[in-house]
């Protein structure tokens, strides 16, 4: 490996033997080095400043992020209602007004003319979300089916995010839809997750949603299962994973898992103390993995590039703004209103706007939206983690230093140390690889 130091290279130190993975997000390049490699890279004299032939590749790669985002497809949600059949203890949207029910047909009419106008030529999709946008009742039923029935004539696909308890009685709508994945959430087997999400009369929830998620598949809709995590619960991803793995749902190439971390948004939780950061869940992750190895068919964590390192050999390209608020992402409401993104959509005091019933547009608000990236956000501008964490999410970021061109932080190399054990070997080699003949 060449000598020549840069500004954004991260160190990794993933062996007891003093060995680091040194990764440049900027080149797309990965190196392991020994201890004595290390000590010798350490060693240059080579300053890693941001020279003339760095400074023009961040620009032409800082281009090339800013034409791919301007024609990227924009994913829109639309919140029927943020009412619920749950009773989640750490759900953020628990004091938010309610609303919902009513003709929505006006608002979603207005939505739909909006939409044609504001990203005409974009590619797009929509989003159900909440709330909980499958809800039982006349008002709820109409407004959904109203609302799916108007993107699919329109051409357009639709998710739905859902805690999948009325899934079974929204099934027909869903087929009659353009449906591009259905998000449903099991935070673990059935005794945990009844517990951790029960409905609002503390009855059971379990068994419903994965009759729902076994139809959706039948239905050939796709599934995308997601379970928010924190200390309560990750020790029983195993049993989870073992569960969906009998069930036959990871054989299905209709489904799809996330892992959710659990952590405070806007309002105060019941169980805080529950929340892992993001570095104890990588390293909890990693040890459970390495226990349970088949948890990695059930779900494959990212380890921020770690994944991605070992199954193509290179970096994922250079992240220069991960927050997609007012970018690739819009939220709007029953209300008529405009919003960021799903982390600020119903939250008083961030609205950017409404498109019903008439189209106000706060411009100044928006625009802080657009321009934020890490070169706005001035402690990115030095951070060698830059160009993966993207400055990380908007919303965090001024929940926690009262502005929104501040960086929610995310500690890149020692997530991707944590995970390296889980895709590659001691040696570099990647895990289950067979040598070449």
């Amino acid at each position: 490996m060449p000598l020549r130091r840069s500004k954004y290279d991260m160190v990794a130190p993933v062996g007891n033997d003093g060995s680091c993975l040194i990764a440049n997000a900027l080149t797309g390049t990965a190196h392991l080095l020994s201890a004595a490699e290390m000590e010798t890279w350490r060693a240059s004299s080579d300053d890693p400043s941001f020279g003339p032939e760095e400074e023009a590749q961040f620009r032409r790669r800082y281009l090339e992020f800013l034409d791919a985002r301007d024609t990227d497809e924009v994913q829109l949600f639309y919140v029927p209602g943020y009412a619920c059949n749950f009773d989640c203890d750490y759900c953020y949207q628990a004091d938010y007004l309610q609303g919902g029910g009513g003709d929505q047909r006006p608002v979603i009419d207005a939505l739909f003319d909006y939409v044609e106008h504001a990203f005409a030529g974009r590619r797009r999709y929509f989003t159900l979300f909440g709330g909980e946008p499958l809800l039982p009742g006349a008002s709820a039923r109409d407004a959904v089916t109203f609302f799916l029935a108007g993107a699919t004539r329109r051409h357009t696909t639709t998710a739905v995010v859902t805690n999948g308890y009325f899934v079974e009685e929204y099934l027909d709508v869903l087929q009659d839809s353009f449906i591009r994945e259905v998000q449903v959430t099991l935070d673990g087997t059935e005794d945990l997750h009844n517990r951790r999400r029960p409905r609002k009369d503390g009855g059971p929830t379990f068994e419903k949603i994965v009759r729902g998620v076994d139809q959706l598949l039948a239905a050939r809709i796709p599934v995308n299962l997601r379970m928010v995590v924190d200390r309560d619960n990750l020790d029983n991803l195993p049993d989870l994973a073992r569960f969906a793995i009998d069930r036959g749902w990871t054989a299905d190439p209709l489904f799809k898992t996330q892992l959710g971390r659990n952590y405070e948004l806007h309002a105060c939780q019941h169980r805080a103390t529950a929340i892992l950061s993001r570095l104890e869940l990588a390293r909890e992750l990693a040890d459970i993995i390495a226990a349970h190895p088949h948890v990695m068919a059930f779900h494959a964590p990212s380890f921020h590039f770690v994944r991605t390192l070992a199954r193509t050999g290179e970096l994922p390209d250079p992240v220069f703004d991960s927050c997609p608020g007012c970018k690739t992402e819009w939220a709007f409401d029953h209300l008529g209103r405009i919003f960021s993104c799903t982390a600020t959509v119903g939250k008083p005091g961030e609205e950017l706007g409404t498109f019903f019933p008439v189209v106000q547009r706060d411009e100044a608000a928006i625009a802080l939206w657009q321009d934020r990236d890490v070169l706005a956000i001035e402690s990115c501008r030095s951070c060698a983690a830059a160009l993966v964490c993207g400055g990380g999410c908007g919303a965090v970021a001024r929940n926690t230093h009262g502005h929104l061109h501040s960086p929610d932080c995310r500690p890149v190399a020692d997530i991707a140390a944590a995970g390296f054990p889980v895709y590659f070997e001691e040696d570099g080699r990647v895990r289950g690889k067979k040598e070449e003949d």
